[in-house]
């Protein structure tokens, strides 16, 4: 470039301006370089695109697709550093398999490290999970790391306070090389940031040993003097969210504030999980979407488990002083996957490196997972967790509760009634649809324990509270729920995505409603902003309204016994457990050998009278486990990959029953049991004998159409114009010719002994749907099967209309129109019209 322009110049082919006066010395000192920085953050173990939990290989997260992001974002920029931004250590079976099985040893090197070595990271941030087992297995951890290390804000606890407990920050001399070729040095100064929440979180770990300190006044502390050292690029590292209200003291979630602090020109951060640019922040004040800026400042968050990559992409010039000035900045995200109507698809192969740098660690995490411990009787699932007493939920709290009952025999506390707490860890958390629980029926093994209990870290702690303390905890977990107003015919979220489902304590051993028209007294944080207001009402204890002086043993965890929730804070911790929460369940199981998960439903919302269209987001895969008595109900598959179901607010969740087997090829793990089972104990379907269903088996269409008869019980008719009708199903065909449901085939001939497909059953249910309810039904939106244009004319509305009632979902994306529907099939749509 400058060679260019220094023959262009000689050539006379650049014409000096009048004003200003660009001499050839200026033209030839320009320096102009291109820099990227990446970031990765919370990949919390995640080194493998496998899901330990279900024993699969996935595509939606993994470092090993990561990496090979890494790989080519490097390859496209002659100039680049690579960040990690901190939660790495904890939070997948590797890392707990690491940390807590074949614990990790001096001199060997974590995983995490045999893979990240591999892509020349240039340096690391601690994120709060980093503290989870304490600082000696954290001093072993980083020692595999071929890259440094920076907090600035966490200290020795000592006389003084003021002692950092790891390197502050670090500056990097950068080789960069400019458009024209030339190599420069430029450097970057470094500094790392971590919620001072740790000491409280990991108090049992790391208290008397760490104290942390507030981000921003941290930030104002150092940035200075790095600068002061030379550092000519500051790149902050904060593991913190946004939160544009955090302006007290010690936030948790500071990056806002922290862009605004001088001296700052580029921010990675992480902890929530979430992607920066992206529409979740869109109308944040001061954010540029566009560019990736917050308050001016290059920033960008690289999602979690490694599903994204983040990237700034920097311009710097050198002025004629030798100062390098930003010109331009441009941040972004790059996915491993793509997720669209048709499924998921993979944006990025694995980085063989990784798979082999691994490959032993991640077999014998598998070959852990797969012990066995006991049996269950039912399936146990976290999919509506969130809207009723739950199998998940239940298993946890039994499990508390048998292990501090025995825990505090022969002690001053062994009359006190024991009750437990316990929250539903995976439930779609932080915009996730394939995050939840999801154990079949049977034996149960190691990683359906870990699947219950996520974090293995947390040990068993039991508190005593008053039956006051008691209401003000429950007050505080209500803000999970939204307020619904009983004055608008607007359809309302229940769920308030934006509280942590893992504050959602559920208390056993008592009852009690929750009053959702009412507004919560507490904010997420735990601060009063409606005082007067109460959501718990019923509370109950043996039937009888909780006496506020009465006592309580309540098993809970360390994170909760030592935070500060209302109504736990400073109450008397009677019981710390040596063993992890994760490690109860895993006894409990082991020494009752069979268990029951079949919730107790001791807490329900409050009923509402008025006319309130309300719903909640759960996965999709949550429809299989929907009972016909439920007051909930499949409503359709979003494009962010939740399903939106509707809830009853006039009724009550009802105890789930365990319904006998009646047919021995239609076991209770079968999709249809429930809905076969239904209908058989009211009689409108049979078995093909009296011991076997044949689920995989065709319908007719004169069956099936007698099933729509006898559910919308239609008065027996004897005219109709088909020829070829007659015997034990004309009284049937001719009731629901008459109703409309039906037309035949042709003018008379209706065809009863041929196989029913797909799009015949969908007509038909849409008539018998509205005949039902007395009124015509348009579906508003069309169905986004992939293989609509193979839907015959006469049914294409029918369709439409059966997949927004929910009726029928498809198969794999497709509709499969002209396939023959099997009896299963019929059962399940016959069920879902009959309770709708």
């Amino acid at each position: 470039m400058k060679k260019l322009a220094a023959t262009a110049i000689a050539l006379g082919l650049i014409i000096p301006q009048a004003t200003p006066m660009v001499s050839y010395a200026e033209v030839m000192d320009q320096d102009i370089i291109k820099l990227r920085i990446l970031e990765t953050t919370d990949l919390h173990s995640n080194m493998m695109n496998y899901d330990y939990y279900q024993d699969k290989e996935v595509l939606n997260f993994g470092f090993a697709k990561t990496a090979t992001l890494i790989k080519k974002a490097k390859e496209e920029s002659p100039n680049s550093l690579l960040f990690d931004n901190g939660d790495l250590i904890q939070g997948s079976p590797m890392g707990d398999y690491i940390a807590k099985v074949n614990k990790l040893e001096n001199g060997e090197v974590h995983p995490v490290y045999k893979a990240m070595n591999l892509l020349g990271y240039d340096a690391g941030n601690l994120g709060n999970h980093e503290f989870n087992y304490g600082l000696d297995f954290l001093d072993r951890t980083l020692k595999g790391a071929n890259f440094p290390y920076v907090n600035a804000n966490v200290y020795i606890d000592d006389a003084t306070d003021d002692k950092n407990a790891f390197t502050p920050y670090v500056i990097l001399d950068k080789e960069v090389i400019d458009g024209d070729g030339e190599k420069h040095k430029i450097k970057v100064g470094v500094i790392g940031f971590v919620p001072p929440q740790i000491t409280q979180w990991d108090a049992a770990r790391i208290g008397g040993q760490v104290i942390a300190k507030d981000i921003i006044e941290t930030a104002n502390k150092f940035v200075p003097e790095m600068k002061a050292k030379g550092a000519e690029l500051i790149v902050a590292i904060p593991h913190s969210g946004i939160d544009v209200n955090a302006n007290g003291k010690n936030e948790e979630n500071a990056t806002y504030n922290l862009s605004k602090v001088e001296g700052i020109d580029a921010i990675l951060f992480g902890h929530s999980h979430a992607t920066f640019p992206s529409d979740k922040y869109k109308g944040l004040e001061g954010a540029d979407l566009e560019k990736g800026t917050l308050n001016g400042v290059a920033t960008v968050q690289a999602g979690m488990w490694g599903d994204n990559l983040g990237l700034i992409d920097m311009t710097l010039e050198k002025d004629a002083s030798g100062k390098w000035t930003i010109t331009d900045t441009k941040s972004s995200t790059r996915q491993i996957f793509t997720k669209d109507s048709t499924g998921t698809h993979s944006n990025a192969d694995v980085h063989q490196g990784v798979v082999d740098a691994v490959k032993h660690d991640h077999e014998a995490t598998k070959d852990y997972m797969k012990g066995a411990l006991g049996k269950a009787t039912a399936p146990i699932n976290s999919y509506f967790s969130q809207i009723k007493d739950n199998e998940a939920i239940q298993v946890l709290n039994e499990a508390q509760k048998w292990y501090t009952e025995n825990a505090i025999q022969g002690t001053e506390f062994e009359k006190l009634p024991v009750l437990s707490a316990a929250a539903p860890f995976k439930a779609g958390t932080r915009d996730n649809p394939n995050y939840y629980t999801n154990i079949p029926q049977g034996t149960l093994q190691i990683k359906n324990a870990a699947d219950l209990y996520l974090y293995d870290n947390n040990t068993l702690h039991a508190v005593v509270v008053t039956g006051a303390q008691l209401k003000e905890w429950l007050e505080m977990t209500t803000g999970q729920f939204n307020q619904i107003k009983t004055d608008i015919t607007e359809e309302q979220n229940l769920v308030n995505g934006e509280y942590r489902s893992y504050n959602f304590d559920v208390i056993d051993g008592v009852t009690y409603e929750i009053d959702v028209t009412k507004p919560a007294k507490y904010d997420a944080k735990g601060k009063v902003v409606n005082a007067d207001s109460s959501r718990i009402v019923n509370l109950q204890f043996e039937g009888k309204a909780i006496d506020p002086a009465q006592k309580f043993v309540v098993a809970t965890n360390d994170y909760r016994a030592s935070g500060t929730f209302p109504g736990v804070q400073g109450s008397e911790i009677i019981v710390k457990s040596p063993e992890s929460s994760r490690e109860v369940v895993s006894a409990y199981v082991l020494d009752k050998k069979v268990i029951d998960p079949t919730p107790d439903m001791n807490w329900s919302f409050k009923t509402i009278e008025e006319d309130v269209n309300v719903y909640f987001l759960s996965s999709p895969e949550g429809q299989k486990f929907v009972r016909p008595t439920d007051n909930y109900k499949y409503v359709a598959t979003q494009e962010d990959g939740f399903a939106k179901y509707s809830i009853d607010m006039s009724t009550k969740a009802k105890v789930p029953v365990q319904t006998p087997q009646r047919f021995k090829d239609v076991n209770k793990d079968h999709w249809a049991f429930d809905f076969i089972a239904e209908l058989t104990e009211m009689g409108i379907i049979k078995g093909k004998s009296a011991d076997k269903f044949e689920p995989s088996g065709n319908v007719t269409r004169g069956e099936f159409v007698s099933l729509l008869a006898r559910t919308l019980k239609l008065e027996a008719a004897k005219e109709h114009p088909f020829k070829d009708v007659g015997g034990a199903l004309e009284a049937d065909i001719a009731a629901a010719y008459k109703a409309g449901i039906t037309a035949g085939m042709t003018k008379d001939k209706f065809d009863p002994n041929a196989q029913i497909n797909r799009e015949q059953m969908a007509a038909m249910l849409v008539r018998a749907y509205e005949f039902k309810t007395g009124k015509k039904y348009d579906a508003t939106t069309p169905a986004k099967f992939t293989d609509v244009s193979k839907v015959s004319n006469f049914a294409k509305e029918s369709v439409n209309e059966v997949s927004q009632l929910g009726f029928m979902v498809g198969i794999g994306g497709k509709f499969e129109p002209k396939s023959k529907a099997t009896r299963a099939q019929a059962a399940k749509v016959v069920s879902l019209l009959n309770n709708k």
